[in-house]
Protein backbone atom coordinates (compact mmCIF):
# COMPACT_ATOMS: atom_id res chain seq x y z
CA UNK A 1 0.00 0.00 0.00
CA UNK A 2 1.04 3.61 -0.53
CA UNK A 3 -0.22 7.08 0.31
CA UNK A 4 -0.13 9.99 -2.15
CA UNK A 5 -1.48 13.55 -2.10
CA UNK A 6 -4.25 14.51 -4.50
CA UNK A 7 -5.05 18.13 -5.34
CA UNK A 8 -8.45 19.66 -6.00
CA UNK A 9 -10.38 22.90 -5.53
CA UNK A 10 -12.99 23.74 -2.92
CA UNK A 11 -14.65 27.04 -1.99
CA UNK A 12 -12.23 29.08 -4.05
CA UNK A 13 -9.11 27.36 -2.69
CA UNK A 14 -6.65 24.71 -3.83
CA UNK A 15 -6.60 21.90 -1.29
CA UNK A 16 -4.76 18.63 -0.75
CA UNK A 17 -6.05 15.31 0.52
CA UNK A 18 -4.10 12.09 0.97
CA UNK A 19 -5.32 8.71 -0.23
CA UNK A 20 -4.15 5.20 0.50
CA UNK A 21 -4.10 2.77 -2.42
CA UNK A 22 -2.48 -0.41 -3.67
CA UNK A 23 0.99 0.25 -5.05
CA UNK A 24 2.29 -1.86 -7.93
CA UNK A 25 6.07 -2.00 -7.70
CA UNK A 26 8.23 -1.80 -10.79
CA UNK A 27 9.46 0.76 -13.28
CA UNK A 28 7.47 -0.31 -16.34
CA UNK A 29 4.74 1.91 -17.75
CA UNK A 30 2.20 -0.85 -17.16
CA UNK A 31 3.01 -1.01 -13.43
CA UNK A 32 2.89 2.79 -13.09
CA UNK A 33 -0.49 2.87 -14.79
CA UNK A 34 -1.84 0.11 -12.52
CA UNK A 35 -0.86 2.27 -9.55
CA UNK A 36 -2.53 5.30 -11.14
CA UNK A 37 -5.76 3.36 -11.64
CA UNK A 38 -5.65 2.18 -8.02
CA UNK A 39 -5.10 5.73 -6.75
CA UNK A 40 -7.90 7.10 -8.92
CA UNK A 41 -10.25 4.36 -7.73
CA UNK A 42 -9.48 5.40 -4.14
CA UNK A 43 -10.31 9.01 -5.02
CA UNK A 44 -13.57 8.02 -6.71
CA UNK A 45 -14.57 5.76 -3.82
CA UNK A 46 -14.24 8.70 -1.42
CA UNK A 47 -15.74 11.24 -3.83
CA UNK A 48 -18.52 9.78 -5.94
CA UNK A 49 -18.49 12.61 -8.51
CA UNK A 50 -14.71 12.83 -8.80
CA UNK A 51 -13.03 12.83 -12.21
CA UNK A 52 -9.30 12.46 -11.50
CA UNK A 53 -6.54 13.21 -14.01
CA UNK A 54 -2.95 11.99 -13.81
CA UNK A 55 -0.46 14.74 -14.69
CA UNK A 56 2.65 12.94 -15.93
CA UNK A 57 4.12 11.06 -18.86
CA UNK A 58 2.82 7.91 -17.18
CA UNK A 59 -0.77 9.05 -17.55
CA UNK A 60 -3.45 7.22 -19.49
CA UNK A 61 -5.32 10.31 -20.74
CA UNK A 62 -3.62 12.37 -23.44
CA UNK A 63 -4.35 15.72 -21.77
CA UNK A 64 -2.52 14.65 -18.61
CA UNK A 65 0.49 13.54 -20.66
CA UNK A 66 0.58 16.88 -22.49
CA UNK A 67 0.51 18.65 -19.12
CA UNK A 68 3.60 16.79 -17.92
CA UNK A 69 6.43 19.19 -17.14
CA UNK A 70 8.63 17.07 -19.41
CA UNK A 71 6.44 18.10 -22.37
CA UNK A 72 6.29 21.81 -21.55
CA UNK A 73 8.67 24.63 -22.44
CA UNK A 74 8.77 28.26 -21.44
CA UNK A 75 10.48 30.67 -23.83
CA UNK A 76 12.21 27.71 -25.47
CA UNK A 77 13.62 26.12 -22.30
CA UNK A 78 12.54 23.13 -20.23
CA UNK A 79 11.08 23.86 -16.81
CA UNK A 80 13.84 21.88 -15.09
CA UNK A 81 16.52 24.05 -16.68
CA UNK A 82 14.68 27.26 -15.82
CA UNK A 83 14.11 26.12 -12.24
CA UNK A 84 17.71 25.13 -11.57
CA UNK A 85 19.27 28.09 -13.40
CA UNK A 86 17.17 30.55 -11.39
CA UNK A 87 18.26 29.46 -7.91
CA UNK A 88 19.94 32.14 -5.79
CA UNK A 89 22.15 30.98 -2.92
CA UNK A 90 23.93 32.77 -0.11
CA UNK A 91 27.26 32.13 -1.85
CA UNK A 92 26.38 32.11 -5.54
CA UNK A 93 23.85 31.95 -8.33
CA UNK A 94 21.85 32.23 -10.33
CA UNK A 95 23.84 29.99 -12.66
CA UNK A 96 22.43 30.94 -16.06
CA UNK A 97 24.65 28.50 -17.94
CA UNK A 98 22.42 25.72 -16.62
CA UNK A 99 19.89 26.75 -19.25
CA UNK A 100 22.12 25.26 -21.92
CA UNK A 101 22.76 21.76 -20.58
CA UNK A 102 20.47 18.75 -20.39
CA UNK A 103 17.77 18.82 -17.69
CA UNK A 104 19.55 16.01 -15.81
CA UNK A 105 22.85 17.87 -15.92
CA UNK A 106 21.23 21.05 -14.64
CA UNK A 107 19.74 19.23 -11.67
CA UNK A 108 23.01 17.48 -10.77
CA UNK A 109 25.37 20.46 -11.11
CA UNK A 110 27.71 20.53 -8.09
CA UNK A 111 27.29 24.28 -7.60
CA UNK A 112 23.70 23.73 -6.53
CA UNK A 113 24.97 21.80 -3.52
CA UNK A 114 27.99 23.86 -2.45
CA UNK A 115 26.73 27.43 -2.77
CA UNK A 116 25.18 27.77 0.65
CA UNK A 117 21.57 28.26 1.67
CA UNK A 118 18.89 28.73 -0.97
CA UNK A 119 17.61 32.30 -0.66
CA UNK A 120 15.11 32.45 -3.51
CA UNK A 121 14.91 32.55 -7.30
CA UNK A 122 15.65 35.11 -9.99
CA UNK A 123 14.06 34.68 -13.40
CA UNK A 124 14.10 37.25 -16.19
CA UNK A 125 15.53 39.74 -13.73
CA UNK A 126 12.64 39.30 -11.30
CA UNK A 127 13.11 38.00 -7.77
CA UNK A 128 10.84 35.28 -6.36
CA UNK A 129 10.66 34.42 -2.64
CA UNK A 130 10.74 30.97 -1.05
CA UNK A 131 7.37 31.72 0.55
CA UNK A 132 4.66 30.98 -0.30
CA UNK A 133 6.10 27.54 -0.94
CA UNK A 134 6.19 26.36 -4.58
CA UNK A 135 5.23 29.82 -5.90
CA UNK A 136 8.14 30.00 -8.35
CA UNK A 137 7.64 26.49 -9.72
CA UNK A 138 3.90 27.09 -10.07
CA UNK A 139 4.56 30.40 -11.86
CA UNK A 140 6.87 28.95 -14.51
CA UNK A 141 4.73 25.81 -14.91
CA UNK A 142 1.50 27.74 -15.45
CA UNK A 143 3.12 30.12 -17.93
CA UNK A 144 4.60 27.15 -19.79
CA UNK A 145 1.13 25.59 -20.05
CA UNK A 146 -0.18 28.87 -21.44
CA UNK A 147 2.59 28.91 -24.08
CA UNK A 148 2.49 25.22 -24.98
CA UNK A 149 -1.15 24.11 -25.00
CA UNK A 150 -3.95 25.38 -27.19
CA UNK A 151 -6.75 27.34 -25.46
CA UNK A 152 -9.20 24.53 -26.15
CA UNK A 153 -6.84 22.04 -24.53
CA UNK A 154 -6.50 24.23 -21.43
CA UNK A 155 -10.29 24.52 -21.30
CA UNK A 156 -10.52 20.71 -21.00
CA UNK A 157 -8.89 20.91 -17.55
CA UNK A 158 -12.29 22.08 -16.26
CA UNK A 159 -13.62 18.61 -17.01
CA UNK A 160 -11.53 17.14 -14.17
CA UNK A 161 -11.83 17.64 -10.44
CA UNK A 162 -8.79 15.93 -8.87
CA UNK A 163 -5.17 15.91 -10.01
CA UNK A 164 -2.48 13.34 -9.28
CA UNK A 165 1.22 12.83 -10.02
CA UNK A 166 2.17 9.22 -9.38
CA UNK A 167 5.90 9.98 -9.30
CA UNK A 168 5.61 12.78 -6.73
CA UNK A 169 6.80 11.87 -3.25
CA UNK A 170 6.31 14.73 -0.75
CA UNK A 171 9.09 13.29 1.41
CA UNK A 172 11.61 14.09 -1.33
CA UNK A 173 10.22 17.23 -2.98
CA UNK A 174 7.71 20.04 -2.51
CA UNK A 175 6.94 20.90 -6.15
CA UNK A 176 4.37 18.91 -8.06
CA UNK A 177 2.72 19.52 -11.39
CA UNK A 178 -0.52 18.09 -9.97
CA UNK A 179 -0.86 21.09 -7.64
CA UNK A 180 0.05 23.47 -10.44
CA UNK A 181 -2.78 22.09 -12.59
CA UNK A 182 -5.19 22.40 -9.66
CA UNK A 183 -4.24 26.10 -9.54
CA UNK A 184 -5.03 26.36 -13.27
CA UNK A 185 -8.37 24.63 -12.61
CA UNK A 186 -9.17 27.26 -9.99
CA UNK A 187 -8.16 30.08 -12.35
CA UNK A 188 -10.53 28.69 -14.96
CA UNK A 189 -13.30 28.55 -12.38
CA UNK A 190 -12.72 32.13 -11.27
CA UNK A 191 -11.72 33.85 -14.51
CA UNK A 192 -12.59 31.39 -17.32
CA UNK A 193 -8.96 31.70 -18.46
CA UNK A 194 -5.40 31.75 -17.16
CA UNK A 195 -5.05 35.44 -16.24
CA UNK A 196 -2.04 37.45 -17.36
CA UNK A 197 -0.91 38.17 -13.80
CA UNK A 198 2.31 40.05 -13.26
CA UNK A 199 4.63 38.43 -10.72
CA UNK A 200 3.45 40.42 -7.70
CA UNK A 201 -0.21 39.70 -8.51
CA UNK A 202 0.55 36.00 -8.98
CA UNK A 203 2.37 35.80 -5.65
CA UNK A 204 -0.57 37.50 -3.93
CA UNK A 205 -3.09 35.20 -5.64
CA UNK A 206 -1.02 32.14 -4.72
CA UNK A 207 -0.78 33.15 -1.06
CA UNK A 208 -4.56 33.67 -0.88
CA UNK A 209 -5.82 30.53 -2.59
CA UNK A 210 -3.24 27.75 -2.23
CA UNK A 211 -3.80 26.11 1.14
CA UNK A 212 -1.52 23.11 0.79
Amino acid sequence: MAIRPVYSTSNGKVIKNEYEFQWFAGFSLAQKQRSIVALHNAVKTANKKATPLEISTKGIIDLGVKLSAFNLKLNGYTLENIFQSSKVFSNGGPYRDLLDVSPKESKRDDRLHISGALLGFNYSGIDFPLEPKTVFYDYIYINAVKQTLLPEEIEKIKGYTHFTDIEFNPQRSINTQAKSVAIIRLMLELYNEIPSFDVSDFIRFHSEVVKC
